[in-house]
């Protein structure tokens, strides 16, 4: 009887095991011809402003400053976002001698010319945490002592051209309406709702989820030993383009990191120091861009998407070397923690372009302005 019942249990569950693969193999045969479908060209080369996005703008400004009040320190306003350093640092960035001639605008116009830069390295969290929490990790660049007039009227940053980029090629929201949504979900402390707005399966976002999951990873040994991207799209002269920067230690003198102590709270700045100033070894990498096919699914307005590396290939444009420094003072910090990066601060042939872009504009301003009159006032008691 016993042994009847087990088998009976055993076909039973070999038929459900069965149909759960069937359901899934076809879910997944279904969303990628879904999505192969719905992520086909051409698409508009130009921006496409949807109405109502100042509104939607005005009201993430509004979410920010509620986030940043959450996750202030006891005696500073953080920011909304990567609020944790691992280190500012020195850089220099030489434009390639021998750089494709459509590509020389901007801060590449003039081959072999080297920038002096600050770099900042960060994790993604709008609070401090230990550095072993999945999270997303940022490079901020910013050339100094660039000529030209500038976007943004900011008498501060008038010698500016930053890059900021985080450790993913795609974001986990499509346009400022989601960003909106999603944010204020976690403004609220409710992430559940960030992409299950509500019962109605239409209106879930599980592809966003999934990019939202793989951008909060794993950390890396070393803050320089990870790629960087721009996600949302720029101008590169007459291209639309989007950038990212990748390790290229075969550049540098070759160096092997020790083995980091990940239990330790701040191990990527342990490992940023133990490099550049203990064992004095620069890191070194690539900054390049990818040229926007409009030919194909490569949307300016949507940067969950992202662009075809087959279709349009990265090129190199410039190479990063963070020499070795002493980075790791109280004075220095501080520096660091005050260092405003803006995609914004750049020269119009570097314009950013599409939905997040426009909405960093608004958003980086009235935070940072916010941030620092808080902390300025916190100085003065």
């Amino acid at each position: 009887m016993l042994h009847r019942l087990w088998l009976w249990f055993g076909r039973w569950l070999g038929k459900l095991l069965l149909l759960l693969l069937v359901v899934g193999l076809s879910a997944w045969g279904i969303g990628t011809a879904y999505y192969s479908w719905k992520f086909s060209g051409p698409v508009s080369s130009e921006e496409q402003i949807p109405p109502g996005e100042a509104a939607l703008t005005q009201g993430i400004i509004e979410d920010a400053i509620r986030v940043v009040e959450q996750h202030r320190d006891n005696t500073r306003v953080l920011r909304d976002a990567h609020a944790k350093a691992h280190g500012c640092v020195r850089a220099h960035v030489t434009v390639l001698s021998d750089l494709d001639s459509s590509l020389r605008h901007g801060v590449f116009s003039e081959p072999g010319k080297t920038w002096q830069a600050w770099v900042r390295l960060s994790n993604g969290n709008a609070y401090p945490q230990f550095d072993r929490a999945r999270d997303a990790r940022g490079m901020a660049l910013k050339l100094l002592d660039v000529p030209g007039e500038k976007l943004l009227n900011s008498p501060a940053h008038t010698s500016e051209q930053d890059f900021v980029m985080f450790n993913h090629p795609a974001f986990f929201v499509r346009d400022v309406a989601e960003y909106k949504s999603n944010f204020a979900a976690q403004a609220e402390g409710k992430k559940a709702l960030a992409f299950f707005p509500d019962w109605d399966p239409r209106n879930w976002e599980i592809r966003h989820l999934i990019i939202a999951l793989k951008t909060l990873a794993p950390a890396p040994h070393s803050p320089v030993a990870t790629t960087y991207n721009s996600i949302a799209p720029f101008k590169l002269g007459p291209h639309n383009i989007k950038y990212r920067v990748i390790p290229t230690p075969e550049s540098c003198p070759g160096y092997a990191l020790p083995t980091p102590n990940k239990d330790l709270p701040n191990f990527l700045r342990s490992a940023l120091y133990q490099q550049l100033s203990l064992d004095r070894t620069p890191a070194c990498f690539a900054l390049q861009i990818q040229r926007q096919n409009p030919s194909y699914y490569m949307p300016i307005e949507d940067p969950s998407v992202e662009w075809d590396e087959s279709i349009a290939p990265f090129e190199t444009v410039a190479k990063i070397e963070l020499p070795a420094q002493d980075f790791d003072s109280r004075e220095q910090n501080l520096f660091c923690d005050n260092l405003s990066f803006n995609p914004w601060h750049s020269l119009p042939e570097h314009r950013p372009i599409g939905g997040i872009n426009r909405l960093r504009k608004a958003v980086y301003g009235a935070v940072r302005v916010y941030r620092q009159e808080r902390n300025r006032q916190s100085a003065a008691k």
